[in-house]
């Protein structure tokens, strides 16, 4: 890092908290506006502030790392774009009718009240699992990449560049969003995305450069780093890539190829990927609260639509660069990515997760580096600042407004500033599971898809089935959290390498089948038993009160809300819609072998 680059983050760090002082300063000390920025969010704000809320740790650091290992597989991921305008067009005019404050919310207006609780806790908990950990942990690897000498001694405790950075951008964050709530992370996440997007661009670009272009990239990692669609039976974690190597009489290598023996299957994909997908974009708090913040339907529902436009852009801006990564290392062109990457010629697969940040280091031109860098910090900040937000709008509507029915407005918002402080202490302590895991986004997907099916289930066939009732509801989320839980419980010793699990399970046992069975096929399995609870239960108890569920079910909603359904979208929005469809079909086709 030279002058010119601090010079470049320093600017980026007076832009961020001039306007989150600015938008701290128009807030008013109510619920409303601290939670749901006064409702008044035009489609703008709600896009990028999905996008940027998305775009975080796990795509920045983890999703080129993938890219870098297993090639474009994780793009599936990112052209679920298209459950964006489900969110839009389906999920958007529920949510907006309904006038709710968070997701468990909902669930209680359709269902019942221990619904309410039972998701508002175990979505807690996820949150601390996956985007606070994850976030917290993707900030170190930044850090100790780009400053590996950094160290703050505390103390007879030294701190490396790894805690320090993740401290850091906790603090940072944390500032900004307890003083200024949902308003203040909306417009700074619509500054954070405009950088984002330029400086990934940029990787992109330079990286190409120095690559030799398109033709050469493709030529060296090989047409299956460009297949998106895998084997049916996964490879293990060890030895994904196999290295072929010829070598002269001197010793000199003259061809160097890869083998690739297949990960992230295609039935996976096909059927685990939009369950998890629809769950996330749909029905997720962290996601769908910058949409009950719109000032009405229209502008939620174009929202998500330009959500979807940006959701398209992670396959060019961190996928592409990890292989990129990956081609300039295997190739030798690059003396430094090749040294760090590899050792006696065999991928060093840990080192992944370092792909984006050290080509940030070793590609990049001084300058255009600092701009990179404050694109990393803005996606590392963004996603913090929307999980903080959402976390404590969870804990303060769904849990302590309950038991404080007479509350203030003013109590509220100080409540929800003190809930980020406990779920920030908490995620620092899961961040050693995280290190231990094969890859940051493999654990946060892994983690997703056993907790994300009940979800899914509860809300989708909620809307669409009126039968359903609140008993079936709480017997699927029960069931099939704890489904979940158990694979979690059984896959952290593992992770972690507790003593007496550094070799794993006893081959056979029924705690290695339970762990070496694929993560989707495991998300399935739990899908199809929640699904069969739900219905099961449901239509062996009484049906739900008609006039509880007026309006929240697709049989139940009245005329005059479908006319300001209807008026509420135009040409337009068919059009930007159909627009985002035939772009994820032409990536699609593309990446198709």
């Amino acid at each position: 890092m030279e002058t010119l680059d601090w010079i470049m983050i320093g600017g980026y760090f007076a832009l961020l908290l001039g306007v989150a002082w600015w938008v701290i300063r128009q807030g008013r000390d109510t619920a409303d506006d601290y939670f749901l920025a006064g409702r008044d969010l035009g489609w703008f704000v709600v896009g990028t502030s999905i996008f940027a809320s998305n775009i975080g740790s796990e795509h920045v650091v983890g999703l080129a790392g993938s890219g870098f290992t297993d090639g474009v597989a994780m793009a599936h991921y990112e052209l679920h774009a298209w459950c964006l305008l489900v969110l839009g067009w389906v999920m958007v005019p529920f949510y907006m009718r309904s006038m709710v404050y968070t997701m468990p919310e909902f669930l209680e207006r359709r269902f019942s009240a221990s619904s309410r609780y039972l998701l508002s806790a175990v979505s807690l908990i996820a949150y601390i699992l996956t985007k606070i950990a994850v976030g917290i942990f993707a900030g170190g690897v930044v850090f100790a990449t780009l400053t590996p000498e950094l160290e703050v001694r505390l103390g007879g405790l030294t701190l490396n560049s790894f805690w320090v950075g993740s401290v850091g951008v906790i603090v940072l964050t944390g500032v900004y969003t307890t003083l200024g709530g949902l308003r203040a992370v909306a417009y700074t996440e619509a500054l954070q995305t405009i950088i984002l997007v330029l400086g990934s661009v940029l990787v992109t670009f330079f990286g190409l450069r120095a690559l030799g272009g398109w033709g050469e990239l493709r030529e060296i990692a090989g047409p299956e780093m460009f297949n998106l669609w895998k084997p049916l039976v996964p490879a293990g974690v060890e030895g994904t890539w196999r290295p072929v190597l010829e070598r002269a009489a001197d010793g000199q290598v003259v061809r160097q190829a890869w083998y690739f023996n297949g990960n992230y299957p295609w039935l996976g994909m096909l059927f685990c990927a939009p369950i998890t997908g629809l769950w996330y974009w749909c029905t997720d708090q962290y996601i769908v609260q910058r949409t009950l913040g719109a000032r009405n339907e229209q502008q939620a529902r174009r929202g998500s639509i330009f959500a979807a436009f940006l959701k398209l852009l992670p396959v060019f801006i961190f996928i592409i660069p990890g292989i990129i990564c990956f081609a300039l290392a295997a190739s030798g062109q690059n003396a430094a990515l090749q040294q760090a990457m590899f050792r006696d010629g065999e991928l060093i697969r840990e080192q992944s997760q370092a792909a984006f940040p050290l080509m940030v280091q070793h590609v990049l031109p001084v300058g255009v580096r600092g701009i990179v860098v404050a694109g990393l910090l803005a996606a590392l900040m963004s996603s913090l600042a929307g999980v903080f937000n959402a976390s404590s709008t969870l804990f303060t509507m769904d849990l302590y407004q309950k038991f404080r029915p007479r509350v203030t407005q003013a109590e509220l918002v100080w409540v929800g500033r003190l809930a980020t402080g406990g779920m920030v202490l908490i995620g620092l302590a899961w961040v050693p599971v995280i290190q231990g895991a094969r890859g940051l986004y493999d654990y946060l997907q892994g983690v997703q898809g056993y907790l994300a099916p009940p979800i899914f289930v509860v809300f989708f066939l909620g809307v669409f089935l009126p039968r359903l009732n609140h008993k079936g509801c709480l017997a699927a989320l029960l069931t099939g959290f704890a489904l979940g839980m158990f694979r979690l419980l059984v896959d952290t010793p593992i992770s972690l390498k507790l003593s007496g699990y550094e070799q794993g399970y006893t081959e056979g046992s029924f705690l290695w089948i339970v762990n070496n069975i694929y993560f989707q096929y495991y998300s399935l399995l739990i899908f199809l038993i929640s699904a069969a609870v739900l219905v099961v239960v449901s239509y062996a108890t009484a049906p739900p009160d008609s006039s509880r569920i007026e309006g929240l079910t697709y049989a139940t909603v009245n005329v005059e809300d479908r006319r300001r359904s209807r008026s509420s979208w135009n040409w337009v929005d068919v059009v930007a819609s159909v627009g985002v469809l035939a772009a994820i079909l032409i990536a699609y086709l593309y990446f198709t072998r």
